[in-house]
C-alpha cells in the first residue's frame, strides 16, 4: 500500500514535471519566435515589403540628400536648342571666345566658316535666348529643336557687354523653359547645365553652384582684327561659377535649378585645355531678362550708368591698408573715383565711400555691383546706401545714359592722361614678356602720390597689357587706346608684380 502510494506520488511529480519542462520549452519557443519576427519585421519585413532594384534617386527624395533631377530633365529638354552658325568671308584667325565655343568646321577665305552652339526657348512664339559669340557676325542661323524640326534663325538684337543675343523663329505653341530668380541662388545649390557640347544631341549635366559673382575678364579679349572691341569698356561680368560639366558647344544653353527653372546662361569655362576641368560660368538670368527685354523693344540695349570706379580686386586689400582700412571691415565697393556729371556725383557719392546696397540689396563685389546697376535703364532711380567716416548714409541716384566723347575732349584728355593716372611708363623688358607670355605691355616705373594709380592700390613694376581690349607696347599706343574709351571709363588689364592679373575701369572724367 505504502508502495503504491509512493509510486503514485513519484508518477504525479515525475508529470508534473513533464508537463512543466514542456510548458517552458513550449513559452521559450514561443518567446523566442515572437521575438524573432519582431527582429526580422524591422531589417526584413516580408509582409508588406515589395522587391526592387536599389534606386538612389528613389531613396535619396525622402532623406532629402539630392534632388530628382528626371523631372527637371524632362521640362527642361524639349526647350533647349542646337543653333548651328554659318561664316562666309571669314579668316582663319579665331577670338578666345570662337576658340573654346566655335568649333569651326572650316576657316580661311575659301569656304564658309560653320560653328555651333545652344539657346533657350523663352517665348511660346519663339524667342530664343544665347550667347553674342555663338551668333556674332553669322551670315546664317539655323536653330534645331530636340523633336528634329528646324527654324531659319533671324537675329532680333545682340549686347557683346554681356555676351547676350536674341534670336527670333517662327512657331506657336513651343516649348519654353522656365524663369527662374538668380538672386535665390545658393552656393552649394544644386543645378543641371542643358546644351549640345561637341555637336552632340541634346545632353544634360549635374553639378552645385560652387561660386557667384564671378569676373573672369573673357568678355574684354581683343578679337584679331579688331583693333577696340566692341563694349570693351562696359563689359558686365558676374557668372554663377558650377562644376556642373561644360564643354564647348554648350554656350548659350541653360542652368536651371532642381526644379528646372532657368537661372542662367551658359557662358564661358576656366580650362587650360579648352575641355570641361570643373569650372563652368552662366549669366544670371535676372540680368539676362533685364538685357533681352530690351533687345526685344528696342533692338539694343540701353543701359544706366553710375559713374564710380572702385579697385583692380587683385589690389584692394593693398591699397585699403594704405589707407589706414582693415579690409576685413569693409562690407561692400570701395570707391576709388566719380565721374564729374555723373549720376553718382549728383547723388553726393565722393570717393572713399563704400557702397553697402542697391534697392537695399547688400552688394559684396565690384562684379556684383556692377550686375546690379546694368539691371537698370538711364532715368531709372536707385537707393544706395553708403559707408562714409563710419556713418551710413542713404540717397537716391537718377542713372544717366552713356556720354558721347567729342574729339576736342579726346585730344585735350591725353594732354594730362598721365599726369591724372599718377604714373610713369616704360618698354617691357624682352625677359618679362618671356617669363608672362606676353606679345606685348608697358610696365609702370614710377608711381605718384594721389594718383588713380597709388589710390588704386597698383604699384610700381606692374605690367599694363590691355587698355579697352586693345594691346598695348608704348605709351603712343596707351594713348590710342585711351581715346577709343566709351562711356567715359577705360578699362586697363595688367598684372602686378606678383604676378596676380588684374582688370579695373578708370573713369577719364568729362
Amino acid at each position: 500500500m505504502e508502495n503504491n502510494n509512493r509510486n503514485n506520488s513519484f508518477t504525479k511529480m515525475a508529470g508534473l514535471v513533464l508537463v512543466t519542462a514542456l510548458f517552458s520549452a513550449a513559452l521559450a519557443v514561443g518567446g523566442y519566435r515572437y521575438f524573432d519576427a519582431k527582429n526580422n519585421q524591422q531589417l526584413l519585413p516580408e509582409d508588406d515589403y515589395k522587391v526592387s532594384f536599389a534606386n538612389y534617386a528613389e531613396k535619396v527624395a525622402s532623406a532629402g540628400v539630392a534632388p530628382e533631377f528626371v523631372d527637371a530633365s524632362a521640362r527642361v529638354i524639349p526647350a533647349v536648342v542646337h543653333i548651328k552658325t554659318t561664316y562666309t568671308g571669314t579668316s582663319s584667325q579665331r577670338s578666345p571666345l570662337e576658340e573654346l565655343f566655335g568649333i569651326p568646321g572650316g576657316g580661311g577665305n575659301s569656304a564658309p566658316a560653320r560653328a555651333s552652339g545652344s539657346g533657350v526657348i523663352i517665348s511660346s512664339d519663339g524667342y530664343i535666348v544665347t550667347n553674342n559669340h555663338v551668333v556674332e557676325n553669322a551670315s546664317e542661323i539655323t536653330v534645331d529643336l530636340p523633336d528634329r524640326r528646324s527654324f531659319k534663325g533671324r537675329l532680333v538684337g545682340r549686347d557683346p557687354s554681356t555676351d547676350l543675343a536674341l534670336v527670333k523663329i517662327e512657331g506657336t505653341n513651343l516649348p519654353i523653359v522656365e524663369l527662374g530668380n538668380s538672386d535665390q541662388v545658393q552656393i552649394g545649390e544644386w543645378v543641371l547645365a542643358v546644351g549640345y557640347p561637341l555637336s552632340l544631341n541634346s545632353t544634360v549635366t549635374a553639378g552645385i553652384i560652387s561660386a557667384k559673382g564671378r569676373s573672369i575678364g573673357i568678355l574684354d579679349q581683343a578679337t584679331p582684327g579688331n583693333a577696340a572691341a566692341e563694349g570693351a569698356s562696359t563689359a558686365i561680368e558676374s557668372f554663377i561659377q558650377t562644376d556642373a560639366a561644360i564643354n564647348p558647344g554648350n554656350s548659350g544653353g541653360a542652368l536651371v535649378n532642381a526644379t528646372g527653372q532657368l537661372v542662367g546662361i551658359n557662358a564661358a569655362i576656366a580650362s587650360q585645355t579648352g575641355s570641361y576641368a570643373g569650372y563652368g560660368f552662366a549669366i544670371p538670368i535676372n540680368l539676362a531678362r533685364k538685357v533681352v527685354n530690351d533687345l526685344k523693344a528696342y533692338g539694343e540695349v540701353r543701359r544706366g550708368y553710375l559713374g564710380v570706379s572702385f579697385p583692380a580686386p587683385s589690389a584692394e586689400d593693398e591699397l585699403l591698408r594704405q589707407q589706414g582700412i582693415n579690409p576685413g571691415a569693409i562690407r561692400g565697393v570701395y570707391i576709388t573715383g566719380v565721374q564729374p556729371g555723373s549720376a553718382a556725383a549728383a547723388a553726393g557719392l565722393k570717393a572713399g565711400d563704400v557702397i553697402q546696397s542697391i534697392n537695399g540689396n547688400q552688394v559684396t563685389s565690384s562684379a556684383e555691383f556692377s550686375e546690379r546697376v546694368a539691371r537698370h535703364r538711364p532715368g531709372d532711380r536707385i537707393e544706395l546706401s553708403y559707408l562714409r567716416n563710419g556713418r551710413t548714409v542713404n540717397t537716391n541716384a537718377t542713372l544717366k545714359g552713356p556720354q558721347a566723347t567729342s574729339p576736342t575732349v579726346a585730344g585735350t584728355r591725353a594732354d594730362n592722361l598721365h599726369e591724372r593716372l599718377g604714373a610713369s611708363f616704360g618698354p617691357l623688358p624682352a625677359s618679362v614678356k618671356q617669363y608672362f607670355r606676353l606679345n606685348a605691355g608697358l610696365m609702370i616705373t614710377g608711381v605718384e602720390r594721389g594718383g588713380f594709380f597709388e589710390r588704386s592700390g597698383i604699384p610700381r613694376n606692374t605690367i599694363i597689357t590691355r587698355v579697352n581690349g586693345v594691346a598695348v607696347n608704348s605709351t603712343d599706343d596707351l594713348d590710342k587706346a585711351l581715346a577709343n574709351s566709351r562711356n567715359g571709363v577705360a578699362r586697363i588689364e595688367g598684372i602686378t608684380p606678383d604676378g596676380m592679373r588684374f582688370v579695373f575701369n578708370f573713369p577719364l572724367g568729362a
